[in-house]
């Protein structure tokens, strides 16, 4: 019976982090389902952009208000679970404060920590007031009712409880260092938690134990619930904001890629060695597909962003289409590519590892053709986001495929495209005539 707590203790570490690593699998394989995309240039730039926005938080004080509460609650969640270390250790061979033995550091490492939870609680109340008590238009967005509102929520509920439960912990082990309860000597210094053991006043030691035992226990299974139920929440770019950072797109915004099955073409039409009328190969497969009308025709970078969105609305906020009342949301085609994928996958689950097609796409099932042709393609959204996601480069797949798949293009396209190839320029006049213009406002 001695080992029953260590033993429990490691069969729920081992439960919660097995349940973790399942779930990042399925997270991996998702997003490999796009297609591949080479983006193992330029290192150097790639983890500066990384240390700067990712860890340093770079883009996020361009507001300053969420900026630096964002950061309180980011530097605050993972400091202080520096103390999970010695939690871990502590369940496992059954000590108490095992790092009490570093004296003062370990007194100024309690003390922070103590200091970075209540600044944590503070700024939590503040996110929750923001999104449910003044309603910040980004918040209140068509795309971010029911789950997306409430998960929002979850995530502060969870955070607010963690940190309350760590301050009680502590506020029973101090409680009970001041009675001398033997398995708690005097260790670490309590700044926040001491104002809470009046509370524990004219209590028993074994209650004052239960208290701390229990607080200690949910502390570290929350914690473990937390962590498993990031990869449901928007919460999982705590995870993911590094890797999509450093593998952003470097290069300057509004330069487009080629299309490469189209600069193939032209560059066949222009050789004047080729031969037009040379058969495909007999091993060449089917030609690839222009653009894209589902997950599978996006590439693993996009996905990944996906998953990555914050749900911030920082994209949607700055995106003047949506500011002039059109459909377009770009937060709404991440969580709309999003939640495609994770449908996909779930089809996968289904089917022993294969996709069976369930008759359903990302186009018009869950984008519409009205928001694609919406986008100014101006890159504020881009710019906007604190986390290098690239909503613009979707939109602009999937406009692709309904113009070079399905000759879907707008009309007022159609006639742009009809008078450059006609005329030269996109305008209805003949290339002789393109200047007369400069002899009429003389």
């Amino acid at each position: 019976m001695e080992y029953l707590p260590n033993i429990l203790f490691a069969l729920l570490l081992i439960t919660g982090i097995g349940f973790f690593a399942r779930n990042v699998k399925k997270l991996r394989r998702n997003i490999l389902l796009g297609k591949a995309e080479d983006l193992s240039d330029n290192k150097p730039q790639r983890w500066k952009n990384m240390m700067r926005i990712a860890l340093g938080q770079s883009k996020m004080v361009v507001r300053p208000v969420a900026g630096i509460m964002h950061i309180i609650v980011y530097l605050g969640f993972i400091i202080i679970n520096i103390e999970v270390l010695e939690i871990i250790i502590d369940g496992l061979l059954g000590t108490h404060r095992i790092f009490a033995f570093m004296g003062g550091f370990y007194d100024f490492l309690i003390a922070s920590f103590e200091v970075l939870a209540l600044l944590v609680i503070l700024a939590v109340i503040i996110f929750w007031l923001r999104r449910n008590a003044l309603k910040l238009a980004r918040f209140v967005k068509p795309e971010m009712k029911g789950w997306p509102k409430n998960d929002a929520n979850w995530i502060l509920y969870i955070e607010l409880i963690l940190m309350g439960l760590f301050l009680t912990m502590n506020a029973a082990d101090y409680q009970l260092q001041q009675m001398g309860v033997a398995h708690y000597e005097a260790a670490g210094m309590f700044p926040v938690s001491q104002f809470i053991t009046p509370l524990f006043e004219g209590m028993s030691a074994s209650t004052v134990i239960l208290i701390e035992r229990i607080a200690w226990w949910l502390h570290i299974a929350g914690i473990l619930f937390f962590l498993n139920y990031l990869y449901y929440s928007k919460h999982l770019h705590i995870l993911l904001a590094f890797p999509n950072t450093y593998f952003g797109n470097l290069k300057p915004k509004g330069q487009f890629k080629n299309n490469e099955a189209v600069t193939k073409e032209v560059k066949l039409m222009m050789d004047p060695n080729a031969d037009p009328f040379a058969a495909p190969a007999e091993d060449a497969g089917p030609p690839d597909k222009f653009g894209a009308s589902d997950v599978h025709d996006l590439k693993w970078v996009q996905l990944l962003s996906a998953y990555t969105c914050t749900e911030c609305g920082r994209c949607t906020n700055e995106c003047p289409a949506n500011q002039t009342g059109k459909k377009l949301s770009p937060r709404k085609i991440m969580m709309d590519t999003r939640d495609r994928l994770e449908e996909v996958g779930k089809n996968i689950d289904k089917n022993a590892g294969k996709f069976v097609d369930d008759g359903k796409q990302l186009l018009d099932d869950y984008i519409s053709r009205e928001e694609l042709w919406a986008c100014t393609s101006c890159n504020a959204c881009v710019e906007a986001c604190p986390v290098s996601i690239d909503p613009l480069s979707i939109i602009m797949d999937m406009r692709q495929y309904l113009v070079m798949e399905q000759s879907a293009a707008p009309a007022e396209l159609n006639v742009m495209m009809g008078n450059i190839e006609n005329n030269g320029a996109p305008w209805p006049f003949n290339q002789m005539d393109r200047l007369n213009w400069a002899d009429e406002s003389k």
